[in-house]
């Protein structure tokens, strides 16, 4: 058995990268969101006010709830349309099928690729002018389905949650085609023995035993979507156009540390502390709340 300080010296270099990379920016927001702070210059000592400015000062008093509740209809879509899409092209190429190798990679290279560089590709193809997809629409007779996407506001946040979840549908297709692959065939054959059809296989033993892949797949998303930037940022633009259609917790954060001011970094700070806590409170929760269930399956 390796001795303790073999384990420290294997273990401190990624401590190192954490505490550099994550702890430290955490606990330097948390210092920053007490004062007031232009990003350059540390003014005074201002406890919680920074905190009472975000839900009291215009506009963020506006844009924080509507931001809000984009962020949580953001995490929904996405959750739903790429944890289903995932998992039945899991389903599909769990077992050995021609093409299994070339699917899985067309599958899983979007989430390899920037999200900035996909949102502007996705900006150009669904330009209302030149853009190939409302091309298509016109070309096979579907012209009035053509429109401004992204500038529609009724369409605007859809369409950033489907262009999300196309991006990122490929890696919970990863997650559960591992987790079928862990579950032993002698089950699947003593059901089949038993009359069980392939839907009774997947409902009572493949799912039930999937609890925890989509535990981790739940919180990752969340994670992610809650920390959505880059996507909306390069599809839509930094204000949330169109009349604030998309407009997220993180765009609300980079406007608010950018706007200039005495206080813009305080601010801006303070939002992020109240995020990582929201955040991870919930994940937490999350988490535990899939440990329970998994323990009554088992």
């Amino acid at each position: 058995m390796p001795s303790v300080p073999t384990i420290a010296l294997f273990v401190l270099p990624a401590l190192i990268l954490y505490t550099v990379f994550m702890v430290y920016p955490l606990v330097q927001a948390l210092i920053f969101s007490t004062f007031e702070f232009n990003g350059l210059v540390r003014g005074d000592f201002v406890g919680l006010h920074n905190f009472q400015e975000l839900f009291t000062r215009y506009p963020l008093n506006e844009q924080l709830p509507r931001a809000f509740g984009h962020n949580v209809a953001f995490f929904i879509g996405t959750m739903t349309i790429q944890t289903s899409l995932g998992l039945l092209f899991a389903r599909l190429l769990h077992r050995p099928r021609f093409g299994k190798r070339f699917f899985r990679t067309v599958f899983t290279m979007p989430y390899l690729i920037s999200p900035i560089v996909v949102g502007y590709l996705w900006r150009l193809m669904l330009n209302p002018l030149f853009g190939p997809v409302n091309n298509t629409l016109r070309d096979v007779g579907l012209g009035d389905l053509a429109k401004p996407w992204l500038g529609d506001p009724a369409t605007a946040l859809p369409t950033v949650i489907l262009v999300n979840a196309w991006m990122w549908v490929g890696f919970p297709m990863l997650l559960f085609g591992a987790g079928l692959a862990g579950i032993e065939d002698d089950l699947r054959e003593a059901a089949r023995i038993d009359g069980a059809s392939d839907w009774r296989i997947f409902r009572h033993i493949e799912l039930p035993l999937l609890t925890p892949v989509i535990g981790i797949v739940t919180v990752l998303t969340f994670i992610g979507n809650f920390n959505a930037f880059g996507i909306v940022w390069s599809l839509a633009g930094a204000d949330g156009p169109p009349a604030g259609a998309t407009d997220v917790l993180g765009l609300v954060f980079y406007r608010t540390a950018f706007a200039g001011g005495p206080d813009a970094f305080g601010l801006a700070s303070a939002l992020a502390v109240l995020m990582f806590l929201f955040i991870f409170t919930v994940s937490v929760g999350v988490q535990t709340w899939f440990r329970r269930l998994e323990d009554k399956l088992q």
